[in-house]
């Protein structure tokens, strides 16, 4: 069994359940040789992940590019969530090196398979989203994702607490005021959950790898809601 905290620090991850993420791992294959393993395979898990992908993914693009029609969005979400995308970013994590297969998958080198190196990823994302939540998933992926979503974005679309202090001058003539509302993980992988008030109220708030990360994720969620009011 391969050392499942090395991948947890390249995920920027620490599970709570690690079971979950040795089924994430599993390859059918595996399973089917080692009757055994009470993890179980990874097939159901991909296929929640696909779905979780996907509606993460899709909030985030028409948070993006809020000038783009439904035909561009679906092209761009269709591009983030492919195979080739998926399988880079598996690679990128070295996650090949953590499948459990079965000798004659081994044999077939199913460890460079861009196909099962997206299954396995799309696994691994519904394994967070089961062990903390949407708000975890969330954040792994657009994480890992980042560089896909934004490519050809315009920049003033991705400085939300610019675009918030803007909008907090104008409306509420102050400014937005960031708190620090829990550290996970250890000293070396923390993922920082931040919350953005203004004139005292909670508007929002977000986790990532570091406090300016969270920061942006926060202004993003306190801006969706300060348009709706408007």
């Amino acid at each position: 069994m391969p050392d499942l905290s090395i991948l947890q620090k390249r995920l920027g991850y620490l599970f709570k359940k690690t079971a979950l993420l040795t089924q994430a791992l599993t390859h059918r294959s595996y399973g089917n040789e080692n009757p055994d393993h009470v993890a179980g395979n990874n097939e159901r898990l991909e296929f929640l992940g696909d779905t979780v992908l996907s509606l993460i993914i899709t909030e985030k693009l028409l948070i993006t590019y809020p000038h783009l029609t439904e035909g561009d969005l679906s092209k761009k979400r269709a591009k983030v969530v492919s195979e080739p995308a998926l399988a880079a970013v598996a690679r990128k994590v070295g996650l090949g090196d953590f499948l459990l297969l079965g000798v004659g998958e081994e044999k077939n080198k199913g460890r460079e398979k861009s196909s099962l190196l997206a299954d396995t990823l799309e696994a691994v994302i519904a394994a967070i989203f089961l062990d903390r939540g949407m708000r975890a998933a969330k954040g792994f992926v657009l994480s890992a994702f980042l560089d896909l979503i934004v490519e050809d974005a315009p920049p003033a679309f991705l400085d939300y607490k610019t675009q918030l202090q803007e909008f907090c001058q104008k409306a509420f003539t102050s400014s937005p005021t960031y708190h620090c509302i829990s550290e996970l993980g250890p000293g070396h992988q923390k993922e920082f959950e931040m919350e953005v008030r203004i004139n005292g109220t909670a508007y929002g708030s977000g986790c990532g790898k570091s406090k300016k990360a969270a920061e942006q994720q926060a202004a993003q969620v306190a801006l969706q809601k300060l348009t709706k009011m408007e």
